[in-house]
């Protein structure tokens, strides 16, 4: 039997909702292991000067629970 845990994370980029996604993923693998999935829940954009400046992403991180 596995236990799947969710953690919800923020994430930016100056280039896109992927990289964003990408950013996410990059930062919690630094302390997650066996990362399953990730929902994007939110996407926004931050606007300078009638130009997007910055795309976020509210995500929602899934990993197993490993057993000892």
């Amino acid at each position: 039997m596995s236990v799947l845990k969710v953690v919800e994370l923020l994430g930016n980029s100056k280039e896109s909702f992927e990289d964003a996604v990408q950013q996410v993923i990059t930062e919690a693998s630094k302390t997650i292991k066996d990362i399953k999935s990730v929902y994007v829940q939110d996407m926004q954009v931050t606007v300078v000067d009638n130009k997007i400046s910055e795309y976020r992403v509210n995500a929602k991180v899934t990993f197993e629970i490993l057993e000892k």
